[in-house]
């Protein structure tokens, strides 16, 4: 992304507003992670302007978050498709071995051989698990699902990840 984002330098999106939910302006948010990032008091940028979270709620199928200033449905509903930005500077720091989903973006993806096969073009969610999309140069594009079993070495760092990619057939 060039420049910034409404005065953040580097953005990341930490959710997406999905839906308004009950009547009071809360609304369901889901996450690209754990949606460890969504919690009272954290301010992210919504629309070009920040939004104090009040509580935040896991259910099954996402969170519901409740915004200072976002008090009735039809305030909520105007928020529906924004997504909720901090910049990178404000995010907690990963763990050990964790990393966050959007830096797979543009590493350099290799086979078990080491055989370079193109770079992480996109992530893709689906129900079941996120899907790396892995494009050459010459546009052939290989889906690795996001699992353990078809991506066993993830290092940022070096700006690498290694595939197995699924057999065909």
């Amino acid at each position: 992304m060039e420049g910034s984002v409404e005065g953040l330098t580097d953005p990341v999106v930490i959710g997406l507003i999905a839906i308004p939910h009950g009547v009071r302006g809360t609304v369901k948010v889901k996450t690209p992670g754990s949606g460890r990032h969504l919690r009272k008091g954290v301010e992210p940028l919504v629309n070009g302007e920040r939004r104090r979270i009040l509580a935040v709620r896991e259910t099954p199928k996402g969170f519901l978050v409740d915004f200072e200033g976002i008090t009735s449905r039809e305030e909520a509903a105007h928020l529906r498709g924004l997504e909720l930005l901090l910049d990178r500077g404000e995010l907690d720091a990963p763990e050990e071995g964790e990393f966050y989903v959007g830096d797979l973006i543009g590493l350099a993806a290799y086979d078990t051989d080491g055989k370079s096969i193109g770079s992480v073009a996109e992530l893709l969610e689906t129900p079941a698990h996120d899907v790396l999309v892995v494009r050459n140069e010459s546009a052939v594009e290989h889906y690795v699902p996001f699992t353990f079993e078809h991506v066993p070495t993830v290092d940022p760092e070096a700006g690498r990840v290694v595939v197995n990619l699924p057999v065909s057939g």
